[in-house]
C-alpha cells in the first residue's frame, strides 16, 4: 500500500538531511556544547550542596565532616544555626538565581535580536564564569561567608547566564529551517542534559578535594568555552555567503505543500518557509527587531510561556535539587548521589529526542507533549515511591527524565522557534530570541518561586508532598496546552474539509 504523503515528507527530509554541510555541523557543535557548558557550572552547585551545608554549619551538626576531612580547620563563625536554615538559604539562592535568571532572558532576548550574538554569547560565559569562580572558589579560600555577597553574586551570575539560551537557539534558527526541527532541536536540545551530566562528573570527580575544586574546574572550562566562541562561532549563514535556510531548497524542489507547513502559525494552515530565515533576508536594508509588546502577542506564546512555566518549576527542581534528596533520603553519599542523578538528564536526553521526532512526523507538536505529561504524571508517582535500591532508583529516574525532560525540551527549543517563525512576523524576522527568551523567562520565573516553596514543603511537610506539588504543576502544564490541541484539531478538520472541495 502506498502512502503518498508520508513519502513525500520523508524524501524531503531526506533532501533536507543531504544539504547539510560542514559550517551546520561545527554551528551545532559550538551551540551545543556552549549551553551545556553554561550548565555544568549550575550543576556544581547543585551538586556539592551538602557539602556546602556542612561548611555553613556548626560541628556538633556535622560531626561526619571530621570523619572525612579531619585535618581540615573548622569555621569557628558558622553562617547557620544549623543545617535546616542553611538548606533554607540554599534554596533562596537558587529562588533569587532563577528570578534574575528569568529578568535576564526576558532582556537578553532583545538584546540578541540587536547585537551580534556571538558577542553577547562570549560575553555572558566569560564573566559568568568569573562570577562562579569568585563564589565559590574564592570565598572559600578566604574563609569569607556572607550572606549578603553571595545573594549579590548570584543575582550577577543569574543575568550574566541569561544570555545563552536565547542567542544559541536563534543562532540554530539562522542555520536549520522547519524541515526536521522537531528532531534537529530535539537533538540538540539534549545541551542541558549533557551539561547536567558534564557537571555532575566534573563535582564528583574533585569533591574529595573541597567544593571550592568543583566551582573552579567548572568556571576553567566554561571560560575556555567562551573563548573559543568568540573565535569559532558563525551566527548566520549570511556571514560566509551562503543560502540562509539552504535545508529549504529541498522543499522548494517538491510539489507538496503539506511538507513546508509550519507546526506553529495563527491558524496553523499551510504556508511556505522557503529560503526564510530568522536573521536578516536578503536586501539592502535588514528587518526592524519585533518589539516585546508585539512578540507577547503572537499566536502561542503566553500559553506556551505560562505551560512552560508549570514544566520548567517540575524540571529545574530535579536539576537543583535531586542529588541532595538522594542523599538526604537514602543516606548515600554525595558523590554517588551526584553520579545517579545522571540518569534523569539521561532520560531527558532520549525523550526529547524521540518525542522531537514523533512530532515531525505528526506534524504536530501539542498532542505528543499531551501524552508524555500524562504519562509524567503517573512516573512523578511512581518515582515517589522508589525503594532504597540504587538500580531500581535509577531506572525510574530515567522514565521521569524522559516524560518531564523530553516536553520540556520541546517546548524551549523547536517550540519557540516554530513561535518565532510564524506568518505573522515575516516581515520582520529578527523575532527568535525575543520569542524564546519570553517563552524561557517566563518557565523561569516559575521556577524560581518553585525552588523556594519546594525547601518550604520539605521541610514543613516531607519529600512525599513535594512530589505531590510537581504532579500538580504538570497538571496545570497540561491545562494550558489543552486550547493549542484544540486549534490544531480544529485545523486539521478544516484541512480535511478543504481537501475534499478542492479534490
Amino acid at each position: 500500500m502506498d502512502f503518498p504523503g508520508i513519502t513525500r515528507r520523508a524524501s524531503a527530509r531526506g533532501g533536507f538531511l543531504s544539504k547539510y554541510t560542514h559550517h551546520h555541523l561545527v554551528v551545532f557543535l559550538l551551540t551545543f556544547f556552549s549551553y551545556a557548558l553554561l550548565h555544568a557550572s549550575r550543576k556544581s552547585f547543585s551538586n556539592v550542596k551538602v557539602s556546602i551545608s556542612n561548611q555553613w554549619t556548626p560541628s556538633r551538626f556535622n560531626t561526619s565532616v571530621f570523619i572525612l576531612e579531619p585535618n581540615k580547620t573548622w569555621n569557628n563563625n558558622p553562617l547557620f544555626p544549623d543545617t535546616d536554615s542553611a538548606t533554607l538559604f540554599l534554596g533562596l539562592l537558587d529562588t533569587i538565581f532563577l528570578f534574575s535568571y528569568a529578568v535576564g532572558l526576558f532582556i537578553s532576548g532583545i538584546i540578541g535580536d540587536r547585537l551580534n550574538m556571538r558577542w553577547v554569547l562570549t560575553f555572558g560565559m566569560c564573566s559568568s564564569a568569573t562570577v562562579m569562580f569568585v563564589f565559590g572558589t574564592v570565598t572559600e579560600w578566604l574563609h569569607f561567608y556572607n550572606k549578603v555577597f553571595y545573594c549579590l553574586l548570584w543575582i550577577v551570575n543569574g543575568l550574566l547566564q541569561s544570555t545563552g539560551w536565547p542567542c544559541v537557539v536563534a543562532v540554530m534558527g539562522n542555520w536549520f529551517g522547519k524541515a526536521g526541527r522537531g528532531f534537529v532541536f530535539g537533538l540538540w536540545s539534549a545541551c542541558a542534559s549533557v551539561g547536567n551530566i558534564l557537571g555532575a562528573f566534573l563535582a564528583s570527580s574533585v569533591l574529595k578535594y573541597g567544593y571550592e575544586y568543583a566551582f573552579l574546574v567548572t568556571a576553567a572550562v566554561q571560560f575556555a568555552g567562551g573563548l573559543i566562541i568568540f573565535f569559532g562561532l558563525v551566527t548566520s549563514p549570511k556571514e560566509l555567503g551562503l543560502p540562509e535556510t539552504c535545508e529549504n531548497e529541498a522543499d522548494a524542489g517538491s510539489s507538496d505543500e503539506d511538507a513546508n507547513r509550519p507546526l506553529i502559525n495563527e491558524d496553523n494552515e499551510v504556508e511556505d518557509e522557503r529560503n526564510y530565515s530568522v536573521q536578516a533576508a536578503d536586501g539592502a536594508s535588514p528587518p526592524e527587531a519585533i518589539g516585546f509588546l508585539q512578540a507577547c502577542c503572537l499566536p502561542g506564546v503566553l500559553l506556551y510561556s505560562l505551560a512552560y512555566a508549570c514544566l520548567k518549576l517540575v524540571n529545574y527542581s530535579f536539576f537543583f535539587w535531586l542529588p541532595f534528596y538522594l542523599s538526604i533520603n537514602f543516606k548515600w553519599k554525595e558523590a554517588e548521589a551526584d553520579q545517579l542523578s545522571i540518569w534523569y538528564d539521561i532520560g531527558g536526553i532520549i525523550g526529547g529526542t524521540v518525542q522531537g521526532l514523533i512530532s515531525d512526523m505528526l506534524q504536530k507538536r501539542s498532542p505528543v507533549l499531551l501524552v508524555s505529561l500524562l504519562l509524567a504524571i503517573v512516573s512523578l508517582f511512581g518515582y515517589s515511591r522508589s525503594p532504597n535500591n540504587k538500580v531500581i532508583n535509577a531506572v525510574l529516574m530515567a522514565i521521569t527524565g524522559f516524560f518531564i525532560g523530553g516536553p520540556s525540551n520541546m517546548i524551549s527549543s523547536a517550540i519557540s522557534a516554530d513561535l518565532g517563525r510564524q506568518e505573522m512576523v515575516r516581515g520582520s524576522s529578527e523575532a527568535l530570541a525575543t520569542v524564546t527568551g519570553i517563552v524561557d523567562g517566563t518557565g523561569s520565573v516559575g521556577a524560581a518561586i518553585g525552588q523556594f516553596l519546594v525547601s518550604v514543603i520539605q521541610r514543613d511537610l516531607g519529600w512525599m508532598w513535594v512530589f505531590y506539588f510537581f504532579i500538580l504543576m504538570t497538571s496545570l502544564t497540561i491545562v494550558f496546552i489543552i486550547p493549542l490541541i484544540v486549534r490544531e484539531m480544529r485545523s486539521v478538520r478544516w484541512g480535511r474539509r478543504s481537501s475534499r472541495f478542492t479534490g
